[in-house]
């Protein structure tokens, strides 16, 4: 407990147990010690035995005065710290000289951290001792251990590796949450209120303004995007950024290329769309790339990647379109929708340029009879003249159905809702990632707008996409929150086939994801089911041993659920009042080219 003591020529428990084994006198030699190693203040002798009379300790005075000292000891460090004397370290390392053998003395201890904690530049030989034990660098300030991480990127790593995974079950959870509503979905919280959770927040205090410490957590993310494929990291990447923007911290911001592109896709993330203005500062952004520092583009395919930025980018799409439609414009006429289409791109591609090392957009190819000046990507062309065109022509049939429902019985035709849908469409959601990205928040549109029409159409293709994107669950979140908008639907054996059979049961044998997200779904509207297809679907969807206990718990919920449902009949719902942001666009039709609202 005293070690140390004797370093600094100060008598500890050893040398008063030597001194009284060795004296003839010992009541003498404990004065004398009590003289020599108390308060040195000559005042003092003369009004301790007034303590004595009031029956108080002398470990008890002492401690209190001590504790005293101490407190305006460790508030002179500070104020040393902050002030402007150019030798103000110089004092601080000298009193760090003289405490730090006491360091391990509970007492003292705090005083030697408040030194360590102050010093811009602890000796290097101070650090090793701190690093090398265990309780010294468990109790140490998190300014200190930056100086340590920076040369240790193991050790780093073992303190940073929790909170990645931690970060990652908080995220998925969100996907899983037991509440479905089209309202309050994983997309629903604000930038600002993201960068406020706890992982975000250690990590940014973990980095401070060190650089180096920030390179080393971005690298922590590239590996474990590459290891994994989990575009949660992506999300932490530019909610790290701009958290140490919010704190102002320049010494990062200043350094890091992709500041000011993820400062303005955040701002439009706000939003939940990309308006003009800022769709020409993000091409600047992209086209001031210079020669020799193309690797920035992986960083901004990787921010690109992130799940709130391509939600942002894809809805603003769906309006983009939106918008054309309404001015009697074809998609290739849109520069602000070809700029859209490069950033999905380069976001559904981060994994392949970060994986490849190759630090280079998709070749440009230069159509010159489509927009002047226009370059457009090859594979975007393709997405532009060939699915765009048979999406649209998905959304006219859907129009023109819905004019023919409103003509006057006798001005009716036989015309019945197609159920195919163009080869094209069905080909690039096969085949494309931006395409397949763009079909399936056009397939959530729909669901928006309460058409069971063409979601029974789409939902069959669905079941297969590129890299089997419908079944992800971000799609499947925010689809079974969708779906909440059509729970009278749900009545009807056709609309279950089509939900069900066409498409959730497809595949949820082998993806227990999809499982989990058909039995969340089941447990919000099973009270809406045709009673008959709950009984199909309860035993369809009985889980086999070896699935999850997620799975599990979530069968046994719905069980009970179903139960007591036979005990008390079910309330009606309310339709929830809806402020979805994509207000449908109300367009001119001609005889020869029916239009629709996306």
């Amino acid at each position: 407990m005293f070690a140390g003591l004797p370093e600094l020529g100060i008598s500890n428990g050893e040398d008063l147990k030597e001194t009284l084994t060795n004296c003839t006198e010992p009541l003498k030699a404990i004065d004398q010690f009590q003289t020599e190693n108390g308060i040195l203040l000559p005042t003092l002798q003369s009004a301790l035995p007034f303590l004595d009379l009031h029956g108080t300790p002398r470990l008890e005075f002492h401690q209190s005065v001590f504790d005293e000292l101490r407190d305006k000891l460790m508030e002179r460090v500070a104020t040393i710290a902050e002030g402007k004397d150019e030798e103000r370290y110089g004092k601080l390392e000298e009193l760090l000289e003289k405490s730090f053998p006491l360091v391990k003395m509970p007492s003292i201890q705090p005083v030697v951290m408040q030194v360590l904690k102050h010093l811009p530049k602890v000796p290097e030989k101070k650090l090793k001792l701190v690093m090398a034990d265990k309780e010294l660098y468990k109790v140490c300030a998190v300014e200190v251990k930056r100086q340590i991480w920076q040369d240790n990127q193991a050790l780093f790593g073992d303190e940073v590796s929790p909170l990645l995974k931690q970060y990652i079950v908080e995220k998925e959870a969100a996907l899983f949450s037991s509440d479905l509503s089209i309202l309050h979905n994983f997309f629903s919280p604000s930038p600002k209120a993201r960068r406020q959770g706890e992982v975000v927040l250690k990590l940014t205090q973990m980095i401070g303004k060190n650089v180096k410490l920030y390179d080393m957590v971005l690298q922590f993310l590239r590996t474990l995007f590459l290891r994994t494929r989990n575009v949660h990291y992506c999300t932490l990447r530019a909610e790290l950024l701009m958290s140490l923007h919010d704190l102002d911290i320049s010494e990062i911001c200043s350094v890091d290329p992709c500041h000011k592109f993820t400062w303005c896709l955040d701002a439009c993330i706000r939003e939940k769309f990309v308006d003009a203005k800022r769709a020409r500062e993000l091409q600047g952004f992209l086209d001031g790339v210079k020669k020799g520092q193309e690797q920035v583009l992986g960083d901004l395919s990787m921010i690109l990647c992130d799940p709130f930025a391509c939600n942002t980018l894809v809805l603003s799409t769906v309006r983009n379109l939106q918008e054309l439609l309404s001015q009697d414009a074809l998609p290739r006429d849109s520069p602000d929708l070809m700029l859209l289409l490069r950033m999905l791109s380069l976001g559904q591609g981060a994994w392949d340029m970060i994986d490849s090392q190759v630090f280079k957009e998709p070749r440009l190819v230069c159509i010159h009879f489509l927009f002047p000046l226009v370059l457009f990507y090859n594979h975007e062309l393709e997405v532009v003249t060939r699915f765009l065109p048979a999406m649209l022509s998905v959304v006219v049939d859907d129009y023109t159905f819905t004019v023919e429902q409103k003509l006057p019985s006798e001005e009716k035709t036989s015309l019945t809702y197609p159920t195919a849908l163009p080869d094209a469409f069905n080909k690039y959601l096969q085949e494309n990632r931006v395409a397949c990205e763009i079909g399936l928040y056009y397939t959530l549109h729909i669901a928006k707008q309460r058409n069971k029409n063409a979601l029974q159409r789409l939902l069959p293709a669905l079941v297969e996409t590129h890299n089997e994107m419908a079944f992800g669950d971000i799609f499947l979140h925010l689809l079974t929150g969708h779906l909440t908008l059509l729970s009278d639907e749900f009545g009807t054996e056709e609309f279950c086939s089509a939900v069900f059979d066409g498409f959730l049961l497809a595949s949820f044998s082998s993806k227990e994801n999809v499982h989990r997200h058909t039995l969340r779904l089941l447990l919000h509207l099973h009270h809406k089911v045709l009673p008959s297809y709950v009984e199909t679907l309860l035993k369809t969807l009985e889980p086999p041993k070896q699935s999850s206990e997620q799975v599990k718990e979530l069968y046994t919920q719905l069980t009970e659920k179903l139960e007591a449902q036979k005990k008390s009949p079910a309330q009606p719902d309310e339709a929830p009042s809806l402020d979805l942001g994509l207000h449908p666009v109300t367009v001119p039709t001609t005889a020869s080219t029916p239009t629709t609202p996306l």
